[in-house]
């Protein structure tokens, strides 16, 4: 990677079930704290199952009370995780044209269209559509540059700051604001996941529920999450004398063209996107410090990501943290929520432990982190993400450096 490609990331921002703050969701990572509980997804009260809602949101101070109505809760999260995420940067240091904005979502306004069947009014399509996110965002910072919205199922995330890191190197702006956000609480689609055997739907504790790699895994907890990262040139973080979490300097995109729900068995497509993320930052393999893992806690995805991580690095070569034992799966959301929690891990130094795993699946040949924080050197670090579709974004971050 040349160092005019290079791209820092100054602020981190998160609306999650496990934290309405960066800081909260460090905290319940580290002492792998899962809020999950039973939820209704519905008023009736038909539809409950173990999930992660984050409780008690609102989005004033942040929207105003016109504005909240005219937008999705999906859209609400999003909001308040990226300007959050901004102030964190200490703002956008830029001219309108040269900020942009990429965000990630699966659904767009999922629960506008539920509600919204047989009886839609003149709102439902501004709430519902998946691009909102991006316009609502492009008003709330004033940036006139590319605003773009990706759909690529749990790899939305991951790639929306992929796609940002890409817009920097090729000049087209100078700052990004991106991530995704999700809000899939709605009965049709906890149904959906559950009729597939992919969402848990009973369990004596939603808070040890999802057990990523272990043998008695049972599948994922549906969460809602947004989570957004501020991207700039790193000579212009230096030279404002920005606090820098990490340095972004690898994406890989690829697609298994295998199965619409299911992985390929060995995880080719994981593997070569891994690969082609590592190439383009320059990381030999044995350099990589930490992989924070899409880890679903589904059969088939387990398998197949500890596969294709095996095939590349080694049995159990390389630490592997999976933090939706602790977040839940937010989908869409998931991909930018795990690029933010591997910068506080480069940042800290430290590798959040994966909580509720057991009994390692003999089949996951992998250095799990369990029960305690793992202390690691600073170093490149990878983020990956497997989707429907066999969409897959891969990340590498690496700890700033002089």
């Amino acid at each position: 990677m040349t160092h005019e490609n290079a791209v820092a990331v100054t602020g981190l921002g998160v609306r999650c079930g496990a934290g309405a703050s960066v800081g909260a969701l460090w905290e319940n990572l580290l002492t792998s704290r899962c809020p999950a509980r039973m939820h209704a997804f519905d008023t009736e009260g038909t539809v409950v199952a173990p999930a992660c809602p984050m409780p008690e949101f609102t989005p004033e101070g942040y929207l105003t009370a016109k504005e909240a109505r005219r937008t999705d809760r999906s859209v609400q999260l999003a909001v308040c995780a990226a300007m959050d995420a901004v102030t964190d940067a200490g703002g956008l240091h830029v001219p309108a044209g040269r900020r942009a904005v990429v965000t990630g979502t699966g659904y767009g306004g999922v629960i506008a269209q539920e509600s919204g069947i047989g009886r839609p009014d003149v709102l439902y399509v501004p709430r519902a559509m998946p691009n909102a996110g991006a316009h609502w965002l492009s008003v709330k910072l004033d940036a006139t540059g590319p605003t773009l919205t990706l759909s690529t199922a749990c790899a939305s995330g991951s790639h929306a700051v992929g796609e940002a890191m890409q817009l920097i190197r090729a000049g087209r702006a100078d700052v990004v604001v991106a991530g995704g956000h999700e809000s899939p609480m709605t009965a049709t689609t906890a149904l959906s996941f559950g009729r597939s055997g992919a969402m848990i739907t009973e369990c004596e504790d939603p808070a040890r529920a999802l057990c990523p790699f272990d043998t008695d895994r049972q599948g994922f907890l549906l969460a809602e999450a947004a989570a957004f990262l501020v991207l700039e040139r790193l000579d212009d973080a230096r030279r404002r004398g920005a606090r820098i979490y990490a340095t972004l300097t690898g994406y890989g995109s690829t697609s298994d063209a295998h199965h619409l729900t299911a992985p390929h068995p060995e995880g080719a497509g994981a593997r070569a996107c891994m690969e082609q993320a590592l190439a383009d930052a320059g990381t030999p393999a044995d350099a990589v410090t930490h992989i924070n893992a899409h880890g679903t806690g589904t059969a088939l995805n387990d398998v197949a990501e500890a596969r294709a991580l095996t095939a590349l690095f080694g049995p159990a070569a390389v630490p592997v943290t999976a933090c939706k034992s602790v977040t839940g799966h937010s989908l869409a959301a998931a991909g930018a929520l795990e690029a933010v929690v591997t910068c506080l891990s480069l940042h800290e130094e430290i590798v959040p432990p994966t909580a509720n795993t057991v009994r390692l699946d003999p089949q996951c040949d992998v250095d799990l982190v369990t029960a305690r924080p793992r202390k690691l050197p600073a170093g490149p670090a990878l983020s990956t993400s497997f989707a429907f579709g066999g969409h897959n974004a891969c990340l590498v971050f690496d700890a700033p450096r002089s």
